[in-house]
């Protein structure tokens, strides 16, 4: 099994600095409504931050295996949450803009399915309570 490790100290008020195993850093905090400063990244960002990393390494890994020129990759996500506690997602839509020269449109489609249905580990863990939508549109280069 592969571990990896991630470390929260607290700051001050609702602020926190996250450090990853592989050394790297960020600031959290909250919402002043809940005693934050509004000085970082909201935690539950940061589910939809990995999903759209992670789907797009795949997106983009499988498109230049297929030998396909990439210029850009852009993905934007919505999350749709809960109204109660625990506030898990219910909905989460993420849109690629892949631009390239001569993307077909089959292998974007597929490298997005592929990355869904059998790469993307944050898609896992939250596809078991969001219904996770995914649309593209390409752009040429």
């Amino acid at each position: 099994m592969a571990e990896i490790t991630a470390r929260i100290k607290w700051i001050e008020g609702m602020q926190m600095l996250g450090e990853s195993g592989s050394g790297h850093t960020l600031v959290m905090d909250a919402a002043p409504s809940v005693g934050g400063r509004d000085m970082g990244v909201r935690p539950m960002e940061l589910f939809l931050l990995g999903l759209g990393g992670c789907a797009s390494i795949d997106v983009l890994t499988i498109l230049r295996k297929g030998r396909h020129t990439v210029s850009d990759c852009v993905a934007t996500l919505r999350g749709i949450r809960a109204e109660t506690d625990p506030k898990v997602f219910l909905e989460i839509y993420m849109h690629f803009v892949v631009t390239g020269k001569g993307l077909p449109a089959h292998a974007v489609e597929r490298a997005i399915r592929l990355s869904e249905e059998t790469y993307c580990s944050a898609s896992a863990m939250l596809g078991k309570t969001a219904k996770i939508q995914s649309t593209y549109e390409i752009m040429e280069d």
